[in-house]
C-alpha cells in the first residue's frame, strides 16, 4: 500500500517549511503528499437572505482563490520531485484535516506550528494541538 502524508497548508512561512519537511520525509519513504487548505467556514453563522443567496458564489471564488494563492505556490514548492495533490475545502480544520487523511489514506499529518499568541491560542486552542489530541495517525508539527 502506498504511503501518503497529508501537509495542511495556510500560505505562510510555517506551512513553506512543512512542505519542505514533508517533502523530504516523503522522498525518504517513497510516499505521495496530500496538501491540504482548509477555509474557515461554518453552516452554524448568522447572515442575511440576501447573504445566503450569495454564499454559494463566495464560497467558490474562495475556493479558486486559495488554490491560486496557497496550494499552487506550495505544490511549486514540491516541484516534480515526490507525487502530489491539492485539495481546499471549507470547515473546521482540525476535523477537517483528520477527514481529509482518512479519505486520501494518509498515514501522517504535517503541518507547520501556527504564530498565534498565548491569549488567542489559550480562548481558541491552535489546530496542531487540537491535531495532536484526536487525529488516529502521527502528527508532526514543524516550527
Amino acid at each position: 500500500m502506498p504511503r501518503v502524508v497529508l501537509v495542511g497548508v495556510d500560505g505562510g512561512d510555517a506551512s513553506k517549511r512543512a512542505v519542505t519537511f514533508a517533502r523530504e520525509r516523503a522522498t525518504e519513504l517513497g510516499a505521495s503528499l496530500v496538501l491540504a487548505h482548509v477555509i474557515p467556514w461554518s453552516p452554524y453563522s448568522f447572515t442575511t437572505p440576501e447573504e445566503n443567496e450569495a454564499r454559494p458564489k463566495r464560497r467558490q471564488a474562495e475556493l479558486a482563490a486559495a488554490n491560486e494563492q496557497i496550494l499552487e505556490p506550495m505544490g511549486a514548492l514540491v516541484g516534480d520531485t515526490v507525487p502530489h495533490k491539492s485539495v481546499a475545502r471549507h470547515g473546521d480544520r482540525a476535523e477537517l484535516l483528520i477527514a481529509l487523511a482518512r479519505e486520501h489514506d494518509a498515514d501522517h499529518i504535517v503541518v507547520g506550528r501556527t504564530g498565534d499568541g498565548r491569549l488567542r491560542t489559550a480562548v481558541f486552542g491552535s489546530v496542531p494541538s487540537h491535531l495532536i489530541q484526536i487525529a488516529d495517525v502521527p502528527v508532526t508539527v514543524v516550527p
